[in-house]
């Protein structure tokens, strides 16, 4: 099928033409069209509009879909995950049940390098293959945009390898837009145990002309936080991967507020991600810029940490993006359904609110935002469709266990939907 009209639409949430993520009050409207149609044309969106402008279509090339007075909204665009990884990390819930603090596992060698440790022995197919299920997940959940990192690979043959994986992925899913970040500075790998500087110095001379010269990565990114990587060496990083023309997205202020905010703005970056523990500083400065906020409460969630200021962040004008973090460690779930619904019991934001953090700003987030994120002319065909016993969009982030997608349709094609 070349064709899909999709008809008998409730309500056609996230319809405007934007290309730059909702600041302010702009977050409260999510584009409303109720009793209305859509239109994807060769994966794009070709038309939309209310019932009784619904065009003739021929049924021989195109697929009606008829929701039976459901609610539609554009696909989730997840701005931030690691699903690149060799084996699950329950021992470490175990020890977190426990008692123990995510500072404290990654000094007894878990975290970051216990990952780091399994991806080294495993294979590029394997690493694929693993990688290619969670992506089917995601897909079936409602994700049409995603953002994967490197990171736990450390060395410079593993940090290749985890994003040639990405590459293949690409290849493998190309109704899924996937961004490719390099994330070198993840954390110190053993071999520099004590030699943190000469690691800086490994990632900015061997790791990232190689990265650039294998064109693997969108973006570069440094975990510039307490117990990682300082401002000074995040600065370090950024300017070297300038000379590549690769942007920057940052982790920051997870752990503490690090300065990460800052020198991500200072370096243009895209965003700025985890933001669990920042000042009036911090959301002043991202305020002002063009740089997005990213938070995970997914993150927060499973490690029990606080909630990033969401709903303080969007009343000052800053753009708002939610995330999975889908990670073996400290978020292991790619849900969307879930991260807004997190987002509005736990953040307060509201349903719209968190609509629109999860699609436009998202994909604003990764640079996306001209061809995802919302229903307008000519962008990606990429859309959910809910069960039509769904009575209002606010159930969606209230009833965050029921499975309530019906239908997934990503770049025009039907993806059978999963469990939320």
């Amino acid at each position: 099928m070349k064709q899909q009209l999709i008809t008998n639409i409730r309500e056609l949430h996230g319809v405007t033409d934007t290309v730059q993520p909702l600041r302010g009050a702009a977050m409260d409207c999510t584009g409303l069209i109720s009793n209305a149609w859509l239109l994807i044309d060769d994966g794009r969106i070709a038309g939309f509009g209310t019932l009784d402008t619904v065009p003739e279509v021929d049924a021989d090339i195109c697929e009606i879909i008829d929701t039976h007075n459901a609610i539609v909204h554009p696909a989730f665009c997840d701005s931030h995950t690691h699903i690149i990884y060799a084996g699950s990390r329950e021992g470490e819930f175990i020890d977190k049940i426990n008692g123990l603090s995510y500072e404290e596992i990654a000094r007894r060698g878990g975290g970051i390098l216990n990952s780091a440790d399994r991806l080294s022995e495993a294979s590029e197919d394997e690493l694929y293959e693993s990688a290619l299920r969670r992506l089917r997940q995601a897909a079936a959940r409602g994700t049409g945009a995603i953002e994967i990192k490197s990171g736990y690979g450390l060395t410079l043959d593993s940090e290749l390898k985890m994003l040639r994986v990405i590459g293949r992925l690409r290849k493998s899913m190309p109704e899924m837009a996937i961004r490719s970040t390099f994330l070198g500075a993840h954390a110190v790998g053993r071999a520099y145990k004590g030699r943190q500087s000469e690691y800086v110095d490994h990632v900015i001379n061997d790791m990232l002309p190689r990265v650039a010269e294998s064109n693997l990565a969108d973006f570069v990114d440094v975990f510039c936080d307490e117990g990682f990587f300082t401002v000074e060496e995040t600065e370090r990083i950024l300017k070297a991967a300038e000379k590549y023309g690769i942007r920057p997205k940052i982790h920051a202020n997870e752990l503490a507020i690090s300065g990460g905010v800052q020198v991500g703005i200072a370096h243009g970056a895209l965003s700025v991600d985890h933001l669990e523990r920042i000042g009036d500083e911090e959301v002043a400065l991202l305020s002002k810029s063009d740089t997005v906020a990213t938070m995970l409460p997914g993150a927060s969630f499973f490690l029990g940490m606080p909630y990033g200021p969401a709903r303080m962040a969007v009343e000052a004008g800053c753009a708002v993006a939610l995330a999975s973090d889908w990670n073996p460690g400290s978020s292991p779930s790619g849900s969307m359904p879930m991260v807004m619904a997190l987002g509005c019991i736990k953040m307060k934001l509201t349903p719209e609110r968190a609509l629109n953090a999860v699609t436009i700003n998202g994909a604003a987030a990764m640079d996306l935002a001209k061809t995802h994120g919302s229903i307008a002319i000519g962008k990606t065909g990429s859309v959910v469709i809910y069960e039509p016993w769904v009575p209002s969009l606010a159930y969606i982030p209230y009833a965050y266990t029921e499975p309530t997608i019906a239908k997934v349709v990503l770049a025009g094609k039907t993806i059978s939907s999963c469990p939320n």
